[in-house]
């Protein structure tokens, strides 16, 4: 059986090899699904993406911001069911200003930094999921919950 300790690793490792996820956000129960660009920060507990305030996703952030970011390593071919990871983070999603914008920025445009236009704008918000559980799935049907608090 493998340890919480190899599971961190294969999280990392899939969280640094992909640079998309979708986010799940909802309005009145409706679900929302919308790719975005992603980063974490290095001890995963922090995930961190910029949209323009004038989304359907940010407006559905801003009256609930409970979200779901699923992020996979798939490569479309029928050995996908059994060999991709994939990995589900759950947490509430806030909006950064300030000092913090600018710190969380800089590590944002490390890892993409074709998208400076975007994320300077003005109208551009950059936000940051406060990463509850992660669920691992490997192999189609190994499904393990990741705690991030439990973290040290």
């Amino acid at each position: 059986m493998e340890s919480d300790e190899r599971r961190r690793e294969r999280l990392k490792a899939l969280l640094a090899s992909q640079k998309l996820a979708v986010l799940a956000t909802h309005s009145e129960g409706q679900p929302y699904g919308s790719l975005v660009s992603f980063v974490s920060t290095p001890d995963m507990k922090q995930l961190l993406f910029a949209t323009t305030r004038s989304t359907r996703k940010y407006e559905n952030l801003t009256s609930d911001p409970r979200v779901a970011l699923l992020i996979d390593n798939r490569s479309h071919q029928d050995s996908d069911i059994h060999e991709a990871t994939a990995a589900t983070a759950t947490g509430p999603a806030e909006e950064l200003a300030g000092e913090e914008r600018e710190r969380f920025q800089r590590l944002y445009l490390e890892r993409h930094p074709y998208l400076e236009d975007f994320v300077s704008s003005p109208t551009c918000a950059l936000l940051r999921v406060q990463v509850r559980t992660y669920y691992l799935v490997n192999r189609f049907q190994e499904v393990t919950e990741l705690h991030a608090e439990e973290w040290e």
